[in-house]
C-alpha cells in the first residue's frame, strides 16, 4: 500500500497510551482494527439498531451492518486518495461502539437522564468503551489503540467535554476541539463516510418497510435523477413487480456518485491547500468533502428522510416505547443498583475516585450498562424489573 505524504502512517503513530511493542505481522493500525472486531461492543452491534428496532425485520440495517457498510465505502475512497486503508476501516468499525439500544430515541432519553450527571454522548462512550470499558488485557483496561484511532472515533465532543478530556490526557484526543483545528484524513473520510451510508440505507430500509415509496422519492433529486437514468437505460424496470431491482439500482449508481464527487472535490482541495504531511492537514479547514452541488442535494435528502421516514407516526410511536425502556431502567437500576450485575458493582469505587464528582460516578456507571444493551436485552431487562411487556 502506497501512501501519499498527507497520511497517517503507522511507523509515525502518536502511539498508544500504554505503550506496547509492535507486532511482527501487522501494523499498529491492523492490530487495533483487529482488536475492535474481537471486542465485545463490536458483536453487540448485530442487534443494535438504526431507525427500525431489532424486533421489527431480520433484514433491516443493524449498527454492524452499517459500520460494515462505512468501513467499505472508506476503503474505497482511501484506497483512491492514498489514504492509510487500515486506519479508514479501524475507524469506521468502532464509531459507533458507544451507541446504546434504540438508535437515537435511546441516547437522546440517556442523555436526558444524565442531564444533571454529565450528560451523554455516543461519540463520547465510542471512546469511554475503547479506552475504559472493555476488559480484555491483564495489564489495561479498554483495547489500549492508537492516537489516530482514538481520534477518528472520537468524533464529536462537546467543550465540557472536551476539557474533562484534556485533563486526563494533556494534548490528546480531544484538544483538537479546544484549539479548532482538525482530524486526520482519515477520520474526516469516515465522517463522511458514514454520511453517505445512512442516507443510502435508510432509503433502502424506509422503502423495504413500506414508510416511504418510490413514488415519494420522486421528488428527492439526489435520488430521482439515478432512478430515471436506471428506467432509461432499463425500461422493464417500470414493469410491476421490478420495484425492488429499481430501488437497488438507484441506490447504487446514487452511491457510486457520490463517492466520485468526493474523491473529484477532495482531490481539487488536496491540491490547492498542498498540505506537507499528516500533522499540516490539522491546521487546514476540512479537506475531505463533497462538492457545492452535491452537498445541496445530499442536505435535501436528509431533510426528505427527516419528514417522511424519521417522523413518521409508526417510527415515533416506537420510539416512545423505547424511551419509556430506557428510562425506567435508568431509574430502575440508580435507585436499586444491586439490579446490576456485580461487576458493576465492583467498578463503583473505583469510579468515585476518578469521578471529580464522586455523585456522579453511580448514574454513569449505569448509563454505561445500559448503553452497551442491544434492543432485545434491554426489553427483556424492562421486562424483568418492571413486568411490562412493550415493542412487541
Amino acid at each position: 500500500m502506497t501512501l501519499a505524504p498527507y497520511a497517517c502512517d503507522p511507523a509515525k503513530s502518536r502511539g498508544r497510551r500504554y505503550p506496547q511493542p509492535p507486532a511482527p505481522t501487522r501494523t499498529d493500525y491492523q492490530r487495533d482494527r483487529d482488536r475492535i472486531v474481537h471486542s465485545t461492543a463490536f458483536r453487540r452491534l448485530v442487534y443494535k439498531t438504526q431507525v427500525f428496532l431489532n424486533h421489527e425485520g431480520d433484514l433491516f440495517r443493524t449498527r454492524l451492518t452499517h459500520s460494515l457498510e462505512v468501513a467499505q465505502l472508506g476503503r474505497s475512497v482511501a484506497r483512491t486518495l492514498g489514504l492509510n486503508e487500515d486506519l479508514v476501516e479501524a475507524i469506521a468499525l468502532a464509531h459507533d461502539l458507544g451507541h446504546t439500544p434504540f438508535g437515537h430515541a435511546g441516547q437522546d432519553t440517556l442523555n436526558a437522564c444524565m442531564a444533571d450527571f454529565g450528560g451523554f454522548e455516543h461519540n463520547l462512550q465510542s471512546l469511554r468503551v475503547v479506552d475504559h470499558l472493555e476488559e480484555r488485557y491483564p495489564e489495561f483496561d479498554g483495547l489500549n489503540l492508537t492516537f489516530e484511532t482514538r481520534e477518528g472515533i472520537l468524533k464529536h465532543c462537546s467543550r465540557q467535554h472536551a476539557e474533562q478530556l484534556e485533563r486526563a490526557e494533556p494534548n490528546g484526543v480531544a484538544q483538537r476541539f479546544l484549539a479548532r483545528t482538525q482530524p486526520s484524513l482519515e477520520a474526516q473520510l469516515c465522517n463522511l463516510a458514514d454520511e453517505i451510508s445512512y442516507n443510502a440505507h435508510d432509503i433502502d430500509d424506509g422503502v423495504r418497510s413500506g414508510l416511504i415509496t418510490l413514488e415519494q422519492l420522486h421528488d428527492v433529486p439526489l435520488f430521482d435523477d439515478f432512478r430515471q437514468q436506471t428506467l432509461a437505460e432499463f425500461p422493464q424496470l417500470q414493469d410491476k413487480g421490478q420495484g425492488r431491482r429499481l430501488l437497488y439500482e438507484s441506490i447504487r449508481r446514487m452511491l457510486s456518485a457520490q463517492v466520485y464527487d468526493v474523491i473529484n472535490a477532495t482531490q481539487a482541495a488536496l491540491q490547492a491547500a498542498a498540505p506537507a504531511d499528516a500533522d499540516a492537514v490539522r491546521q487546514l479547514p476540512p479537506i475531505i468533502q463533497f462538492s457545492a452541488p452535491m452537498r445541496e442535494k445530499s442536505q435535501a435528502l436528509k431533510r426528505f428522510l427527516l419528514q417522511k421516514l424519521y417522523r413518521h407516526p409508526q417510527v415515533l410511536q416506537t420510539i416512545g416505547q423505547a424511551q419509556q425502556v430506557v428510562r425506567d431502567l435508568f431509574e430502575r437500576y440508580l435507585t436499586q443498583p444491586n439490579n446490576m450485575p456485580e461487576s458493576h458493582h465492583r467498578r463503583l469505587a473505583t469510579a468515585k475516585a476518578a469521578e471529580p464528582q464522586p455523585e456522579h460516578a453511580l448514574p454513569r456507571i449505569v448509563a454505561d450498562y445500559i448503553a452497551g444493551m442491544t434492543d432485545r436485552f434491554a426489553l427483556r431487562e424492562h421486562e424483568r424489573l418492571t413486568g411490562l411487556r412493550l415493542l412487541d
